[in-house]
């Protein structure tokens, strides 16, 4: 079951691309997040999803809002990927424990072994104010997170 709006969002800790430790707690008190998991780098959809975050990285990454993208990938596989795809934006490993974070936002899919498309915006106070899980087949509207996040 997927974390709903109105609770508290689980802390987590996790690596970067660049082998750094990123904590969601960091951004308490300082920014409103982002927080997009997904299946894998490298795939078609998720590649799509991601550049298309790129493209509109201000709106995402700024005084007031952070992206903090998760996948299953190792870190080493996420450096290369953000490299190739010139993505500058934090993305987070959750290889090991593998779908640790996932499994506490409740978006890990045992069978596939992977994160299914879930996307929360967790505001300054560490509340979730809102969510949308889609299916591994099906990309997410960057139209619906801008509404989102206009309201905090």
């Amino acid at each position: 079951m997927e974390i709903e709006a109105g609770t508290k969002a689980p802390d987590i800790e996790l690596k970067d691309q660049h082998g750094q430790t990123v904590r969601l707690s960091d951004y308490q008190g300082e920014k409103n997040v982002v927080l997009l998991f997904y299946p894998f780098a490298f795939t078609g959809v998720c590649t799509g999803e991601l550049c298309a975050l790129r493209d509109e990285l201000p709106r995402f990454v700024n005084d007031d809002v952070q992206l903090l993208a998760v996948s299953n990938d190792s870190p080493f596989a996420l450096r290369v990927f953000a490299e190739q795809e010139g993505l500058e934006y934090p993305l987070l490993s959750d290889f090991w424990p593998h779908g640790a974070a996932s499994r506490a936002y409740g978006v890990f899919d045992e069978e596939k072994g992977c994160a299914v498309r879930g996307t929360f915006i967790i505001d300054k106070e560490g509340t979730v104010r809102w969510t949308v899980v889609n299916g591994l087949p099906d990309a997410r509207d960057l139209k619906e997170y801008e509404r989102e996040l206009e309201k905090l």
